[in-house]
């Protein structure tokens, strides 16, 4: 069938319960991508079994390509499987699971399914990415793809339940008792359910079938599924394979625990002159509007700039203790400093006039002093906490995207700035494992 999504149950592999009751933190890791080398330490000495040994393994001075974190990483899945520290469902599910926890004083639960899904090509549109991707982290993923042969942590995407069909089989589900109940730790919770049944697997599948699915976080885990299943497929010819599919995390775009947090952008290594020049810059695309600092104020600041046009931008640190509200007075102008390339709405974007105008073509930020000058933040009081203790020098405060702003970027074909969206919060890998063999 073509043009649908495929979505599939499998066998599943997990923890051992005994491993993960007591405290899940000490077995499961955060995605490879959000692991700093200080957390990746840390998390190797909370367990021999952390799973950060096959999503984020150790690189060591002694390295080979024989002899590597990946090779370390396919020793440790097969050590664990043989010695039932991981363990393999007897049936084939889609695994329903409820992430709960806590976000500024709010409790917040995401649900979702855990599926095999058939591998796409972009050309395709069944599935659609919001986001570009960089080759390095592709290699990487593709390294440990080809050395353990399973997804060890899912790719996170976004459907459309619009009848509401797919969240009353789900409900249904979840008044069953649980394939695993991870307590609260730290305010975040899992729980997780392996649905077997055929009839309810087969009428999932069904609803599936047609839908488009949307790449919400693992941009460089699907490309590299693509790529690994391409040179799979050049070595094992016809007929379909475990390799034809990735691991998602399946999501409602109306699930009320959906919460995209907006990647606030932190500047330093600016000169004096450079600032300076930068306020004169900015005067001639912006109109500038100064709001005193006080702590909520930043907040009111920033909602005052919402909405989708004109822009507005909101900066902390260009002038001292003051709050920045950048209005974009000349579009022309702001269009000229753009791609050509993208659409009307990419350029109607905060981060796109943040990335573009301000970033590239104002500040010179290059992709190589980006490395060293330009970090995220995902807290606003963060953000601008960083610079009044002066480890950055400028805050650029975004709004969050709307998930049916990621849907319509999607849908024309269009990527976002890197780093425009942040799903919090990521699932955790070592939840659940796909085996492609």
């Amino acid at each position: 069938m073509l043009n649908v999504a495929d979505i599939r149950p499998f066998r599943g592999i997990h923890y051992q319960r005994s491993l993960l009751r007591d405290d899940w933190t000490r077995a499961l890791c955060p995605v490879y991508d959000i692991i700093s080398p200080q957390q990746q330490e840390e998390l190797y000495l909370k367990s021999d079994y952390n799973f950060v040994r096959l999503e984020a393994g150790r690189e060591l001075p002694q390295d080979t390509p024989a002899d590597s974190r990946y090779s370390r990483a396919a020793a440790t899945l097969a050590g664990w499987l043989k010695s039932g520290v991981l363990e393999t469902d007897d049936r084939p599910a889609i695994y329903l699971h409820d992430q709960s926890f806590t976000h500024q004083g709010k409790r917040w639960r995401r649900r979702g399914i855990i599926v095999r899904t058939k591998l796409e090509e972009w050309e395709s549109k069944v599935v659609r990415p919001h986001e570009s991707t960089l080759s390095e982290a592709k290699s990487d993923r593709l390294s440990l793809l080809w050395a353990v042969q399973a997804n060890t942590s899912p790719v996170l995407s976004l459907y459309e339940d619009k009848s509401g069909e797919v969240r009353s089989v789900l409900a249904a589900e979840a008044k069953r008792r649980p394939l695993l109940d991870l307590k609260t730790i730290s305010g975040e919770a899992h729980r997780v359910w392996g649905i077997t049944d055929e009839p309810t697997l087969g009428r999932l599948q069904a609803l599936f079938a047609g839908k488009p699915v949307y790449i919400a976080d693992g941009h460089h885990r699907y490309e590299s599924a693509l790529t690994y299943r391409r040179q799979r497929r050049a070595a094992n010819g016809e007929g379909e394979q475990p390799f034809d599919f990735v691991m998602m995390t399946l999501v409602d775009f109306a699930d009320p625990g959906l919460l995209i947090l907006p990647p606030h952008r932190l500047v330093r290594g600016l000169g004096r002159s450079a600032l300076d020049e930068l306020k004169a810059k900015l005067t001639a695309v912006f109109e500038v509007d100064d709001h005193s600092y006080s702590g909520p104020e930043t907040h009111a600041a920033r909602e005052k700039s919402g909405g989708d046009a004109p822009v507005r931008l909101v900066v902390f640190g260009l002038s001292k203790d003051r709050v920045t509200v950048l209005r974009l007075a000349d579009p022309a102008k702001v269009a000229s400093m753009m791609p050509y390339f993208h659409s009307d709405l990419y350029r109607r974007l905060e981060v796109s006039v943040i990335d573009h105008v301000v970033m590239e073509n104002l500040l010179g930020l290059t992709r190589e002093r980006e490395k060293t000058s330009l970090a995220y933040s995902y807290d606003r009081q963060d953000a601008v906490k960083r610079v009044l203790d002066g480890e950055y020098q400028l805050a650029f405060l975004l709004g969050p995207i709307k998930a049916d702003v990621i849907r319509a970027i999607a849908d024309l074909g269009d990527k976002m700035p890197r780093k425009s969206t942040y799903f919090y919060p990521k699932v955790p890998a070592g939840l659940i494992v796909n085996r492609l063999v």
